[in-house]
């Protein structure tokens, strides 16, 4: 059974290393079940695209990922708010801050005042996509705000599902050579996540 917050809508996350499909998931679910579901943009496009320096020295990377948690939190409940009956679709989620975070995960929740626990609780379900460079292959996804290696992702993959392992509705999508085989992976889950959401919350 998916355990939900009765006041606000279904909340499921996207997340995983760069280039794992997240994004093309996401919009594709979308296209496919209509108005029902709501995509909560990725905060730190959103922040780049607007000018947002990519910054690597460890007080600035500090403050990058301060205002991603902040704006990641806001789109989220904003969009809660307009949209109660929808189904919330989250191109990654708060939790992801921490793999960023020069000082480790415990540091980084307690500098946003909030746990761990407290994150994974937003979420009723996770969909985790395993990035491509995990196969040895070089992703090239439509974010030009993403500029990893592949062996940066690929730490970057490990780190991120250590953090989102532990959430009871946890799925892994995990790499495949076939990018459409990977997504269609993604696809069926979701829709056996909402299936079972909508015989637990039938509408009036």
């Amino acid at each position: 059974m998916i355990a939900t917050d009765p006041t606000r809508p279904l909340r499921i996350a996207l997340t995983g290393g760069p280039g794992a499909g997240k994004t093309t998931a996401a919009d594709l679910f979308r296209r496919e079940i209509g108005e029902t579901v709501i995509v909560v943009p990725e905060a730190a496009t959103i922040l780049f695209a607007g000018g947002f320096p990519r910054v690597t020295e460890d007080p600035a990377q500090r403050s990058l990922q301060r205002a991603i948690f902040e704006v990641q939190h806001s789109l989220e409940d904003v969009q809660a708010t307009r949209y109660p009956d929808r189904i919330l679709l989250c191109d990654r989620g708060t939790v992801d801050g921490a793999a960023y975070w020069p000082d480790g995960a415990t540091e980084f929740f307690s500098t946003v005042n909030s746990t761990h626990e407290a994150e994974l609780a937003r979420y009723d379900v996770v969909l985790f996509f395993e990035t491509s460079a995990v196969g040895g292959i070089h992703f090239e996804g439509g974010n030009r705000y993403r500029t990893e290696s592949n062996e940066q992702a690929v730490a970057l993959d490990r780190r991120l599902r250590d953090l989102w392992a532990p959430h009871p509705r946890f799925h892994l999508v995990p790499h495949s050579p076939s990018f459409l085989r990977k997504i269609t992976v993604g696809l069926s889950i979701l829709e056996s996540v909402v299936a079972e959401y909508r015989t637990q919350t039938p509408r009036s």
